[in-house]
């Protein structure tokens, strides 16, 4: 019996000026879940395509050993006057095209007499009735239901629904077929708390082999045995699931430190022998005295030759480790507070120091009907998570205490300086490259910049001279995320900081996250990092009146008899 249900050997696969996969090689053996994860442009969904058969690699072989392949785009690859029903089928072709055979096998039964035939055909009755291909289409169905859609209809264009929605349908397709092998690209994106728990639900229970590209970490956690991280080319495997992961990569930092704390120590090392013996060299004559011309002369000569050979093999050692020098380890990621300290004038016209006021208050703000607050205090220290559907003012609220949206009514007061991570892209000059980006318009020369920007471990040598315009959403991600961490800011404002970045790196937010002594405004669909924050939990959820965790707030009367949201003062609860 075959174990190996995918095979990679020695894939290459390259792009006009670029090598995406280079010699990559793994296998997944029959039911294995395995995850695959690694920054934006390392190129999973490339993997993905390969093993789906939509694109061939350059060299190296892809071997897939499944009774059916069912692959999850990010996209689907219809026009927008196809139908739902339309997209069902591409999901299922597979299964629609195994269906087909065994109508063409029964066909030429005849009188079923042909033992070659009726074999054939039992062979493929067999295929279809593993995969309960007669009931795909109900499957569909269940899955739209608890995907959120119940009730599509089948008739309905593509270009009616919204891109969550056509992924949802995707998603839905794709998990009806019961394929032996399931290729899922961001399955959880566009899906609420309750699909995904129902998707998870699904995939645990799935007895095919499962390969996920996800940021999702609690998803990662709670399906996962194997997890595969690609990063420059190559593609690492790691067992035990997401766990195994996290620890195997916490050992490979402490491996790596120690290696560049013995290459340092062994440079000074050598470094001060080099220079100790030549100042023992200068304390000997270079020529004995004539009494000494015997006996002393030959023992300064021999005092001589020895410190000169210690000097000779200390600086060949030195020039050994500066050209093959060990680079440390990548700080971690910090945040700095820069407390405000310039006098303010308080209320009545008394004055008190910036440093003693909250980092922000908002009172009576309303912004047209995307948003109505009655009031909000947020201190130095304090840590707000604001959650509600879209459209319920999440972004517009940090726009607000960012002070780069101003309130039909109301007022904000944020007297010190704010750090905003913005969830749209920041619409860098296409020509500038990485390094240009992260210093424009900061002090320093570019060689500086330079430096601090490897530091963060962000991005590797080679990436500092690509363009912006060259960089994938993710990588764009990251000039904004270090330049964030290399400035000090009083008050965080964070909207869906966990966007389009490796689990790995959002690990490392999130602990400097918890370091970090000044105020925090978090918005976030990380359900991971929800579940960790430790602050007050403010939830804008529209029209329908605020709530505070999952209990309804009643609205404090405003100036103009609005309704408004006020934090509970407890932690957050989801």
């Amino acid at each position: 019996m075959r174990t190996s249900q995918l095979a990679l050997s020695h894939v290459t696969k390259r792009y006009p000026g670029r090598t995406v996969l280079d010699q990559v090689s793994f296998t997944l053996n029959r039911g294995e879940k395995a995850g695959l994860i690694g920054d934006n442009g390392a190129g999973k969904s490339t993997l993905l395509k390969l093993i789906a058969g939509q694109e061939r690699p350059d060299s190296g072989e892809v071997t897939v050993t499944a009774d059916g392949v069912g692959y999850l785009p990010q996209t689907i690859a219809l026009p927008p006057t196809a139908t739902v029903q339309d997209a069902v089928d591409l999901a299922l072709a597979d299964l629609r095209a195994l269906e087909a055979e065994l109508r063409r096998a029964e066909q030429a039964l005849g009188d079923g007499e042909d033992p070659v035939a009726l074999a054939a055909y039992g062979v493929l009755l067999g295929r279809y009735e593993a995969r309960d291909g007669y009931d795909a289409d109900h499957r569909v169905d269940i899955a739209l239901y608890h995907l959120g859609l119940p009730a599509l209809r089948r008739e309905r264009r593509l270009g009616t629904l919204s891109g969550g929605e056509r992924s949802r349908l995707a998603l839905a397709g794709v998990l009806a077929g019961r394929p032996e092998l399931l290729l899922l690209d961001e399955p959880t994106n566009d899906l609420d708390d309750q699909a995904v728990e129902w998707l998870e639900a699904q995939l645990r229970t799935y007895r095919g082999t499962v390969l996920a590209v996800t940021h999702d970490r609690v998803f990662l956690g709670r399906l996962t045995t194997t997890v595969l991280e690609a990063e420059a080319g190559k593609v690492t495997r790691y067992g035990d699931g997401y766990t195994g992961y996290r620890t195997a990569k916490a050992a490979e930092r402490r491996r790596r430190l120690q290696e560049y704390e013995r290459w340092r120590s062994e440079l000074i090392r050598n470094e001060r022998l080099a220079v100790g013996h030549a100042a023992l060299l200068d304390t000997i004559p270079r020529k004995a005295p004539l009494a000494n011309f015997g006996h002393g002369g030959f023992r300064a000569r021999g005092r001589a030759h020895g410190a000169m050979a210690r000097i000779r093999n200390a600086r060949e050692r030195i020039e050994r480790l500066t050209a093959n020098p060990v680079a440390p380890p990548p700080d971690p990621l910090a945040f700095t507070a820069r407390m405000a300290t310039a006098p303010a004038v308080a209320e009545g016209g008394t004055e008190t120091a910036s440093a003693e006021l909250p980092a922000a208050q908002l009172s009576d703000v309303r912004v047209g009907d995307r948003l109505s607050l009655s009031s909000l205090t947020l201190d130095r220290s304090g840590r707000l998570l604001v959650t509600g559907p879209n459209g319920a003012g999440k972004t517009t609220l940090l726009k607000l205490l960012a002070g780069e949206l101003r309130p039909d009514e109301g007022s904000v007061r944020v007297p010190g300086r704010v750090g905003h991570l913005r969830q749209d892209e920041t619409p860098w000059p296409p020509d500038l490259t990485v390094a240009e980006a992260f210093g424009l318009g900061r002090v320093g020369s570019a060689d500086e910049h330079a430096d601090a920007l490897l530091a963060l471990g962000l991005f590797h040598p080679a990436e500092l001279r690509s363009r912006m315009d060259e960089l994938s959403y993710g990588q764009r991600r990251r000039v904004d995320l270090a330049r964030l961490v290399s400035e000090p800011a009083d008050l965080l404002l964070l909207d869906e900081p966990t966007n389009h970045l490796s689990p790995a790196l959002v690990e490392e937010l999130e602990e400097a996250l918890t370091g970090y002594s000044g105020a925090i405004v978090l918005v976030t669909h990380d359900r991971a990092l929800r579940t960790r924050f430790q602050g007050r939990h403010l939830e804008l959820p529209g029209t329908a009146g605020i709530r505070v965790g999952r209990r309804p707030v009643v609205p404090l009367p405003a100036a103009s008899g609005r309704g408004a949201a006020v934090d509970s003062g407890r932690p957050a609860s989801n």
